[in-house]
């Protein structure tokens, strides 16, 4: 079963507190979606320790319930 954009920012946000999400549904199918997280807990890290931290908030999730997630990760300005 698919999972919501609602069920995405939650988890996000239940991992990364300060996490500003937008998440936006790119087919309609409520399998594709686009992500942009930013966060101030990124700054410092480079962009695959940012994305890393993203992944484990979904627990697992990529590739099952979630089949494809283009994601944008960045600290406040």
């Amino acid at each position: 079963m698919p999972m919501s954009a609602g069920d995405i920012e939650e988890m996000i946000k239940a991992a990364i507190p300060d996490a500003d999400v937008t998440i936006r549904d790119l087919a309609g199918d409520g399998d594709h979606y686009a992500a942009e997280v930013v966060s101030e807990s990124f700054r410092g890290k480079s962009r695959v320790q940012q994305h890393q931290m993203v992944y484990k908030a979904l627990q697992g999730n990529m590739g099952d319930a979630l089949h494809a997630l283009a994601l944008q990760t960045s600290a406040p300005e």
